[in-house]
C-alpha cells in the first residue's frame, strides 16, 4: 500500500465535538460538490458523516450518480477507492482519507502473481479457463479480467457470474477469495473434489498440469482477514446455547463455517434478514463486529451478537477516521487534493468491461440455506 505520513498532531488532539463540527462546516461549505461515502464496516464516529452508507459496489455507484460532485471522499479501503474513480466521470477526483486503509484479501492477489498464474494454468489445459475476480481487488487485477473475457463479481451476484463464466468456457479461475469461490460453486453442485486451490507462493501454484486437467474451479488462496475468524465451532457452541438463535454467515467465511450456518448471504443481505425477522427473533452473525453491533443497536426487540467471542474487525478500515477526514477536508478546502485514487486510463477501460459483465448478471440475492 502507499505510504501515508502521519497527519499533523493537532487533528489528533483536537476536541472530537470540535472535529466534528469542523467537518460539518466543510460540508456545508462543499454542498453537493462534495459527497462523502461509507462503508459498512466502518466505525459509526466516521459514518456519522457519511452521505450514503453501502457496501463497496453500491456505494462507487452511487457517487457516479451524483449530479455536480467534483469530491468523493471515500471512507472505505484503497480497492473500493479504485472502483469509485474507474465508475465516475474523469472529471470527478476520488480521495481515500489514509493511504495506509488497504484491503488484505486484494493484497494477496498481485497483479504480477495472478499473470504468472494465468501462464501456467492456460499452458497446463487446452480447455478455456475463464477469470473470475471478486471487487474485492485491485483494478490491475479486475482489468485483467476484463482483457480474458472473464468479469467481476460481488458476494451477492458471486453465482449468477460463475454460472455466466461456464457458458463461455469449460473452466473458473476465481481469485482472489478462495472461500467466496468455494461456497459458491459447491451450492451450485460443484464438489470439493472438482475444485483445485493455487498458492500463489508455490511454483506452480503447488498444481499439477493432471490437477488443473481434472479441476472444473481452480481457486486462488486468498481469504478476508476478518471472516477467516469464524469457525465450526463457534457455531456448535451457539447451537449448544442457544438451540433457537439463528446463525447468519458471510459467504466469505469458511465452507465448514458456511455449512453449519442457517443462511450465508452478502452484506446487503444479512441486513434485510435481521431488519424482515419477526420481534424477539435470535441472531448470531459471522461478519465484521462494526456492523453487527449497529444491526444490534438499530433493532432493539431483537438478539443480534456476533458469532464470535473475540472482536473480529476490519483494522484497515479503522485506519480512517474523523481527524483524517478532517485533514483530507481541510486540504482540499485550502485548493490540494490530498490522496487522490486515480486509475490510469487503459486499466480503467478494462476494469470497466469486467465490471459491465458483472452488473449485467445482477438479480435478487437468493442465502444460501441449509
Amino acid at each position: 500500500m502507499p505510504y501515508q505520513p502521519p497527519i499533523p498532531a493537532s487533528y489528533t488532539a483536537m476536541d472530537p465535538v470540535e472535529t466534528a463540527d469542523r467537518i460539518r462546516a466543510h460540508k456545508k461549505r462543499f454542498g453537493r460538490r462534495l459527497v462523502i461515502l461509507g462503508h459498512h464496516y466502518q466505525q459509526d464516529d466516521v459514518l456519522q458523516f457519511a452521505d450514503f452508507t453501502g457496501d463497496s459496489l453500491k456505494l462507487s455507484q452511487i457517487a457516479a450518480e451524483q449530479e455536480g460532485a467534483e469530491f468523493v471522499l471515500f471512507c472505505g479501503v484503497h480497492f473500493m477507492a479504485e472502483s469509485a474513480d474507474i465508475l465516475t466521470d474523469d472529471s470527478v477526483k476520488v480521495i481515500l482519507p489514509d493511504l495506509s486503509a488497504g484491503c488484505s484479501m486484494a493484497d494477496m492477489a498481485a497483479i504480477d502473481q495472478v499473470e504468472e498464474a494465468w501462464d501456467f494454468l492456460t499452458a497446463a489445459t487446452p480447455e478455456k479457463i475463464v477469470p473470475i475476480t471478486y471487487v474485492n481487488s485491485a483494478a490491475s487485477v479486475k482489468a485483467f479480467c476484463g482483457a480474458h473475457d472473464g468479469a467481476c463479481c460481488t458476494s451477492g451476484n458471486a453465482r449468477m457470474v460463475l454460472e455466466w463464466a461456464f457458458r463461455q468456457g469449460e473452466k473458473v479461475l476465481f481469485l482472489p477469495d478462495q472461500h467466496l469461490g468455494r461456497n459458491t460453486a459447491y451450492a451450485m453442485g460443484i464438489s470439493l473434489a472438482d475444485m483445485a486451490l493455487y498458492d500463489p507462493h508455490e511454483p506452480d501454484g503447488g498444481l499439477t498440469a493432471g490437477e488443473v486437467v481434472a479441476a472444473k474451479v481452480v481457486l486462488w488462496k486468498g481469504h478476508c482477514s476478518v471472516h477467516q475468524l469464524f469457525t465450526p465451532a463457534q457455531c456448535d457452541e451457539i447451537r449448544a446455547r442457544d438451540p433457537e438463535c439463528r446463525i447468519l454467515v458471510h459467504p466469505e467465511c469458511d465452507w465448514a463455517v458456511v455449512e453449519k450456518a442457517d443462511l450465508a448471504g452478502s452484506t446487503e443481505y444479512i441486513l434485510r434478514a435481521v431488519e424482515g425477522s419477526p420481534p424477539q427473533a435470535r441472531w448470531a452473525i459471522g461478519t465484521e463486529v462494526h456492523l453487527v453491533e449497529r444491526l444490534a443497536a438499530q433493532h432493539p426487540d431483537k438478539t443480534v451478537r456476533s458469532l464470535a467471542p473475540m472482536q473480529c474487525l476490519c483494522t484497515t478500515m479503522y485506519r480512517i477516521s474523523p481527524p483524517h477526514v478532517l485533514w483530507s477536508l481541510d486540504r482540499l478546502a485550502a485548493g490540494e487534493v490530498v490522496n487522490r485514487i486515480s486509475v490510469d486510463p487503459r486499466t480503467k477501460r478494462l476494469a470497466l468491461i469486467a465490471l459491465d459483465r458483472m452488473l449485467a448478471n445482477v438479480s435478487p440475492e437468493p442465502a444460501t440455506a441449509k
